[in-house]
């Protein structure tokens, strides 16, 4: 019999109110709270609230909880990590997990250059020791990212980032030498072109039209990119588009650095989501899965690149050993079966996704790879109008349903479930995110 989400009281119920109450007094109004959700526990993809209500949970913490919430596995290794050391810093001595986990993320690394591992505590610290490496190798100070792109919120990522001005407000000036570029959002095209009849004309105006006008390309020290968008609307690139813009930077001696923070650890149904690309990266920033939700970054480069001498940068807790335990345990779990069910279920849930598609106008665009599947919301398909009000509230509709979903860019909605998800479970998120949808559109106009 399918399990389905049960919401036994108003949202948010009685103990829920009372905790929002207090932390509208005591926590930092900076959070963006996306509906009254008060987690008190979570096993798999179900997620029960402090009034015992239970949520079907498709957000997986914000892409983080590949192996599912508290993986039995995944607890009993931090169980046993903790019994021995909890902490004594990776920066200043040496400890068995962090170098078996090195090791490791080197051997599984796209290309077979050998790799070197530099670890923190999150994706945001993962791109800025990428920031800082690219420049003590290149001895450059320029770079490129991308307009849509999210890398974190620390100021070097934050100065990478070009998400939502929220983000940026009242934080200038930002880190100097940075030029944002259009992505190749086929379904947006910024130069109002058509893939493949465009011949991706967004690379090629890099070199014709950016180099040649305005940033000369031997003082660009790295080119960052995430494989597919995240916070931009979970946008996937043209097949081609990653190794023609790799070829570029490597005509110049750029680096091609790829942000898989949220894309990667099997999220796609490859370990990292630049394989589907054919490209092996210069340098990688990892977060989010690697450790099934403890707090865990790494910067994963060639050898050759990770030229930095001693004290030049570091982390007090990066490469925690409790965090480093629970990382390899996910990397096996997802090597045994993860990352094929990723693939698998995946394409159930954009078969599923499309087949609502035909009968909801507002779906416009229905994109992903393996278990990162976003779906854009517009007001009629043939103006491709965004429909940000009625995102925000089908979102909201699908939580009083009992169904955990987020947005990402302007007016999309994303799916990124543990990748222990079913079918059983798909169905039950189709089912009530179709409710959701119908109950919106039953309500108002666009």
């Amino acid at each position: 019999m399918r399990k389905s989400p049960q919401i036994k009281t108003s949202l948010p119920g009685p103990r829920a109110s009372k905790l929002i109450k207090l932390d509208g007094t005591y926590v930092s109004p900076s959070y963006t709270r996306i509906y009254p959700l008060v987690v008190k526990k979570g096993t798999g993809l179900w997620i029960h609230d402090v009034d015992d209500n239970v949520f079907l949970d498709f957000t997986a913490g914000i892409a983080v909880n590949a192996t599912g919430h508290c993986h039995p596995e995944v607890v009993d290794a931090i169980k046993k990590q903790a019994d021995k050391l909890l902490h004594m810093s990776g920066t200043d001595f040496y400890y068995t997990s962090q170098i078996v986990l090195a090791e490791k993320l080197a051997l599984i690394a796209p290309g077979n250059e050998g790799k070197r591992v530099y670890f923190g505590n999150s994706g945001a610290e993962a791109v800025e020791a990428a920031f800082k490496l690219a420049r003590w190798h290149t001895k450059r100070e320029l770079n490129l990212a991308f307009f849509g792109a999210f890398h974190g919120r620390t100021m070097g990522a934050l100065s990478l980032t070009a998400s939502k001005t929220v983000q940026k407000k009242h934080y200038n000036p930002f880190v100097p030498g940075i030029t944002h570029i259009p992505y190749p959002y086929c379904y947006r095209c910024a130069y109002n072109l058509c893939y493949p009849e465009c011949g991706v004309a967004c690379v090629h105006w890099v070199e014709d039209t950016l180099f040649r006008t305005t940033i000369p390309p031997e003082e660009v020290a790295a080119i960052f990119v995430e494989p597919i968008q995240g916070e931009g609307g979970y946008i996937v690139p043209p097949p081609e588009f990653h190794r023609q813009m790799y070829k570029v930077a490597k005509k110049y001696g750029i680096l091609y650095v790829v942000d898989e923070v949220q894309s990667g650890m099997g999220r796609t149904g490859k370990m990292f989501a630049i394989e589907h690309f054919g490209v092996n990266p210069d340098m990688m920033a990892l977060a989010k899965v690697i450790a099934s939700g403890l707090p865990l970054g790494a910067l994963v480069a060639r050898s050759d690149i990770m030229d930095w001498e001693a004290g030049s940068h570091a982390s007090t807790f990066g490469g925690n050993p409790v965090s480093c335990q629970a990382a390899m345990k996910t990397i096996e779990l997802l090597e045994q079966d993860l990352m094929s069910n990723a693939a698998a279920q995946g394409d159930y849930l954009m078969t599923g996704l499309r087949e609502l598609q035909k009968r909801h106008e507002c779906m416009g665009d229905v994109r992903g790879k393996g278990l990162m599947v976003g779906v854009e919301l517009v007001k009629d398909r043939e103006s491709k109008a965004p429909a940000r009000v009625w995102r925000t509230k089908i979102v909201k509709a699908a939580f009083e349903r009992g169904l955990l979903l987020l947005g990402c860019g302007e007016n999309s909605i994303r799916f990124c479930p543990a990748l222990t998800v079913t079918q059983a479970e798909i169905d039950e998120c189709l089912s009530i995110f179709d409710a959701a949808i119908q109950e919106v559109a039953d309500s108002q106009s666009l």
